[in-house]
């Protein structure tokens, strides 16, 4: 007898969802996922592994439960005058959210962001027990302080997520914004900069807005720029109380001695590993110079992605470069699809690829 879901006491409210993930698949140009795709440099990778090379003679204890080298490794790597206790992480900046999600969001309470944003955000806030709220943007996906105040205002949500720069749009994020729908918000109001790195280098950071608001954090990653999405490691900046709050939630020892000691060692080395982000950004624009050519519509993107428009069939599009090699990703937006920057090498193939296909219709 083969069980279905329905089979199970399963709750009532995760009953017909779908789980996140996107296709998997054995191709050879894979830029579907936003992932950093170069290669930690050798010389980095050699130190990291010297690092978990001492931490691994002492893997049968339990890790530093306050991660306090690591809260000083971030801390010094985002500056901006921030101190090791109001520094924060967990596995991915998935499990930083959901950190903050279990400690203000939960059962009777209302998670907050504007759509389209990205898909984690409802299922974290649903997985915790909170109903999720979708905002509205502009045609272009960029949001005035004036209509996300008034969103706001009227959701009048307990957690509210503003992704910046947004995915899967790539679109910028004002620090006007954020500043309006602080002021208005009873609630935790979360900047992810999942992809700040990417932004233009005289982008200001949400970090600056920190001071003075107890209710502001700014979550960041180290999968993108930092090309460590298989290690696991997210983080975020706020007021010490407000980590004293996720404290509360997390599971003990929620971060592993190696995981530590690698993360430590990347940020040692961050100068090197931000050496790649130029490129990207490069590829970045490359691919949204010959996408207009191609006759598409692509978006503003201070990310290490192209969301594109003007796709007349996204699903006959998409396999048509899937079976030309390349993997990319329908977001579910009509008329569009999402492209990562990969090396200039996997960006060439993409953009030939395409261009194989046809000019937009």
């Amino acid at each position: 007898m083969t069980l279905s879901l329905n089979d199970l006491p399963l709750r009532d409210d995760l009953r017909g969802l779908t789980p996140y993930g996107a296709p998997q698949a054995p191709l050879p140009i894979a830029l579907n996922v936003n992932e950093n795709t170069h290669p930690i440099p050798d010389a980095v990778a050699s130190d990291i592994l010297d690092d978990i090379a001492v931490a691994i003679r002492d893997v049968n204890r339990y890790p530093d439960r306050e991660f306090t080298t690591l809260r000083e490794a971030f801390a010094g790597y985002l500056g901006h005058g921030l101190s090791a206790e109001q520094i924060w992480a967990g596995n991915g900046s998935n499990e930083v959210l959901q950190h903050i999600l279990q400690a203000f969001g939960g059962p009777g309470r209302t998670a907050f962001g504007f759509a389209p944003t990205y898909s984690m955000y409802p299922l974290i806030a649903q997985g915790t027990g909170a109903r999720w709220i979708a905002g509205t943007r502009q045609p272009d996906y960029t949001i005035t302080p004036e209509e996300a105040a008034d969103q706001v205002r009227a959701a009048d949500p307990d957690v509210i997520i503003l992704c910046s720069p947004n995915n899967p749009t790539g679109t910028p994020l004002g620090l006007d914004v954020v500043e309006a729908v602080y002021e208005v918000a009873r609630g935790i109001v979360i900047v992810d900069e999942a992809y700040q790195e990417f932004a233009p280098h005289d982008a200001p950071s949400a970090l600056t807005l920190l001071e003075g608001r107890p209710r502001l954090a700014v979550s960041r990653t180290m999968s993108k720029a930092f090309a460590f999405a298989g290690a696991r490691v997210g983080y975020l900046a706020a007021d010490p109380t407000f980590i004293d709050a996720l404290r509360l939630v997390r599971l003990p020892y929620h971060l592993s001695a190696l995981t530590q000691a690698a993360a430590v060692a990347a940020l040692r080395n961050s100068e090197i590993m931000l050496g790649m982000v130029e490129e990207i950004v490069e590829q970045r624009d490359r691919i949204t110079a010959t996408l207009e050519a191609l006759g598409y519509a692509p978006h503003e993107s201070w990310s290490n992605f192209v969301l594109f428009g003007g796709v007349a069939d996204p699903r006959a599009t998409w396999q048509q470069l899937y079976d030309r090699g390349v993997l990319v990703r329908d977001v579910g937006i009509p008329g569009h699809l999402r492209v990562s920057a990969g090396t200039e090498a996997e960006t060439t193939a993409f953009l030939d690829a395409l261009a194989s296909i046809g000019s937009a219709s």
